[in-house]
């Protein structure tokens, strides 16, 4: 898979997701197999750019290459001042949002709500293509299938992407009006990969190897971008590498090494929020984690009342040795009976 002049290590990306593709979290999701992920979302508003927010959004330091930061907003030279800009913190694709379907995005006229306005779709894509050049640095477009389903213009908004130089469309396989709603559809997907000669990348619903490579199947599509469901299990992104290449399916993570993975996110999460904002943003990563695994939900509530990181690291590190020893004792049985099911049921990182 190629984005500009930049080979990526597989066709298995990490989504961007504001309050969630952090640095951590990205170079968590590309040592367990995926082999690109992008920022979330930067403003292109100058006046945020020294907050301490965005400042933690423009810390690349120690991320593997490519570096890729999704900027939004509607005015064009805005967003070709931004795209400069992070390049200059380190960028080396930049991608361009206009899929996002909350409403503060697009009640100032950015995210998905630029697909009712084509001729500022061109502008934008054309400005920042242009301001990007100089450094050699491609663009890449994140969006959906239209406004509605009585709306969609993907084809309209591809053919676009292409005339003004962008080097990569991403397409998730819902309208602005569905949100996350239903499910994605794929024949749009599909129409727009015959229509152009970019690389596409599919998403929406993509969440097992084996859905992974219908959709690739399907569309015709160069990559496959999985976000929501990667959350709590960041290894489905190498399980989908592997089914894709060799078509068998990876054994799931023990649960020493679900363990262990867990645990050195956290280390990793608190080191670059430090404790105050650490502890807080840690907890919605540790409710997707427990909740994928058994009896998770029940120390949930607990977690969210901590105020301290060593608390909160010591008591989930207790509850999941514990939880660990209740599933040896439980195999010891089985195997004494001759029967692992309830074992396997247990054991079974989802």
């Amino acid at each position: 898979m190629q984005i500009g002049q930049w080979s990526l290590a597989n066709n298995v990306f990490a989504a961007p997701m504001a309050g969630v593709t952090d640095r951590p979290y990205r170079q968590l999701c590309k040592r367990l197999g995926a082999g690109y992920a992008v920022s979330e979302m930067a403003a292109s508003n100058p006046q945020l750019w020294n907050s301490v927010k965005s400042s933690r959004r423009l810390n690349h330091d120690g991320e593997s290459e490519p570096i890729a930061v999704q900027i939004a907003g509607a005015d064009p030279e805005m967003m070709a001042q931004a795209a400069v800009f992070n390049i200059g913190k380190g960028a080396k694709i930049i991608d361009i949002n206009m899929g996002c379907p909350v409403k503060k995005v697009c009640n100032v006229a950015s995210g998905s709500a630029l697909l009712r306005n084509e001729a500022l779709v061109a502008k934008i894509l054309q400005t920042v293509v242009t301001a990007c050049q100089p450094f050699d640095v491609p663009v890449t477009l994140k969006t959906r299938t239209g406004w509605s389903r009585d709306e969609r213009n993907a084809l309209t908004i591809a053919r676009l992407a292409e005339d003004c130089g962008i080097s990569a469309l991403t397409l998730h396989g819902r309208t602005r009006a569905d949100m996350y709603d239903g499910q994605a559809e794929y024949d749009t997907i599909k129409a727009v990969k015959a229509s152009i000669s970019i690389p596409v990348i599919a998403n929406g619903d993509i969440d097992s190897p084996e859905k992974a490579r219908h959709v690739l199947d399907y569309t015709g599509a160069n990559a496959v971008m999985i976000g929501r469901a990667a959350l709590g299990k960041p290894w489905l992104f190498r399980e989908v590498d592997h089914y894709l290449k060799t078509g068998e399916t990876l054994a799931r993570p023990t649960w020493s090494e679900m363990t262990e993975l867990l645990l050195n996110h956290l280390d990793d999460h608190y080191r670059f929020y430090g404790e105050r904002t650490g502890v807080r943003t840690a907890r919605k990563h540790i409710g997707w984690y427990l909740s994928e695994l058994p009896n998770g939900k029940n120390l949930i509530d607990e977690i969210n009342l901590i105020d301290s990181t060593v608390d909160q690291h010591r008591i989930l590190q207790n509850w999941l040795i514990q939880q660990e020893n209740v599933l040896q004792n439980v195999e010891t049985n089985c195997d004494n009976v001759g029967n692992t099911s309830d074992y396997v049921h247990l054991g079974t990182v989802a």
